[in-house]
């Protein structure tokens, strides 16, 4: 069965239209526990938005798991921390800020409201549809 995630990026490091051009890209750089055990649950084929933090603060994309974990080549040798491949799928063309999340009661319990630090989340199913509703996504 299909889960759902979604990933942070700061858009000035790597944004939406650079995965777009890329088309697959490793998702490097996670440095936090919690993000690295979301990564390392993800299976191919799961869906995530695509979120640019600190700029924007928004869904912009959608992605899809192509590779599942292994070690990220870009931590120091002997380091536990992984990565997936990320394909890109499609934009979201009404992007979902922030502020509307926050302001939609049904998302108060979305990690992205909760553990707000947190750069790969789990969603749950029924966020996915209400927020892919939201950015005129059909889910």
């Amino acid at each position: 069965m299909r889960q759902y995630w979604l990933v942070k990026s700061e858009p000035d490091a790597f944004s939406w239209d650079q995965q777009v051009a890329n088309v697959v890209e490793p998702w490097t750089g996670v440095r936090n526990h919690s993000a690295k055990m979301n990564l390392a649950a993800m299976k191919k084929g799961d869906r995530a938005f695509f979120y640019h933090s600190n700029i924007g603060k928004e869904i912009v994309g959608i992605v899809e798991v192509v590779r599942e974990a292994y070690p990220d080549p870009s931590a120091e040798p002997g380091q536990p921390w992984v990565c997936v491949d990320m394909k890109a799928l499609k934009p979201v063309p009404k992007p979902v800020t922030l502020a509307t999340i926050k302001a939609d009661p049904e998302l108060a319990d979305l990690a992205l409201v909760r553990l707000s630090r947190l750069s790969v989340a789990p969603v749950s199913a029924e966020h996915w549809k209400h927020i892919c509703a939201l950015g005129g996504v059909k889910a």
